[in-house]
C-alpha cells in the first residue's frame, strides 16, 4: 500500500489528538504501519492544533509535507483554511461548519472572515462541510465532535470501519463509549 497522509486540524480542546490516535491505532490493528505527530502550539483551549497521521505498509516519518496530504480533516472552518495547503491536488477536505473564534478575534484584534466557506471552496474543489456539533449533540455530548469528524471520513480512509469502531471502544472511557460510537455513526451517515 502507498502511504496515505492525513492532516487533522482544530482548536485546543476539540479532541484533535484523540482523533489522530484513533486513525493510528486502527492502522496498527489492521496490520499496517502508522506514524503520528502533532504540533500543540497554543493547544490549551483556543489555540490552533495540527496533527499528522501517515498510514502504509512501511512508514518512515510522521511528518506530512505541504502538498502531499490525501485527507484534511478540520474541526473548524478557519482551521481548514489555515491548513488547506497541506492537501495534494485532488486531496479531500472534510470540515466542521461550527466556528470558534481564535484569541485574536475574541480580543478584538482581528475579525473572523464572513466568507470563510467561500474561501475554502476557492482553495479546494474536493471539500465537504458537516455540522458536526449538531450530530455530536444528538449523540449525547457536544464534546464528541471529534468522533463525528472521524466517522465523516470513514469511507475516505484505507481502514475498515469495524476496526475503527473497536479502537474507539478501547480508547473511550465509561459512558463515553456509547456517545462516541453514536457520534462516529452519525458522522458516517452525515
Amino acid at each position: 500500500m502507498n502511504i496515505f497522509n492525513i492532516v487533522i486540524s482544530g482548536v485546543g480542546g476539540q479532541g484533535v489528538l484523540l482523533a489522530s490516535k484513533v486513525f493510528a491505532e486502527s492502522a496498527l490493528a489492521s496490520g499496517l504501519d502508522a506514524k503520528q505527530n502533532e504540533v500543540h502550539g497554543m493547544a490549551q483551549r483556543g489555540g490552533s492544533v495540527i496533527s499528522f497521521v501517515r498510514i502504509g505498509d512501511k512508514v518512515y516519518s510522521p511528518a506530512v509535507i505541504a502538498g502531499t496530504a490525501d485527507l484534511l480533516i478540520a474541526f473548524e472552518p478557519l482551521e481548514a483554511l489555515r491548513y488547506v495547503h497541506f492537501l495534494k491536488p485532488g486531496g479531500r477536505l472534510v470540515y466542521n461548519t461550527g466556528t470558534i473564534n481564535p484569541s485574536t478575534v475574541a480580543s478584538g484584534m482581528a475579525v473572523y472572515p464572513k466568507d470563510v466557506e467561500e474561501q475554502i471552496a476557492r482553495c479546494c474543489t474536493n471539500s465537504h462541510a458537516i455540522d458536526a456539533l449538531s450530530i455530536a449533540n444528538k449523540a449525547g455530548d457536544v464534546r464528541a465532535v471529534n468522533m463525528v469528524m472521524v466517522g465523516s471520513v470513514i469511507k475516505n480512509v484505507p481502514l475498515d470501519a469495524k476496526v475503527i469502531d473497536g479502537v474507539v471502544k478501547t480508547l473511550s472511557k465509561g459512558k463515553g463509549v456509547e456517545v462516541n460510537l453514536s457520534a462516529l455513526r452519525g458522522g458516517a451517515a452525515g
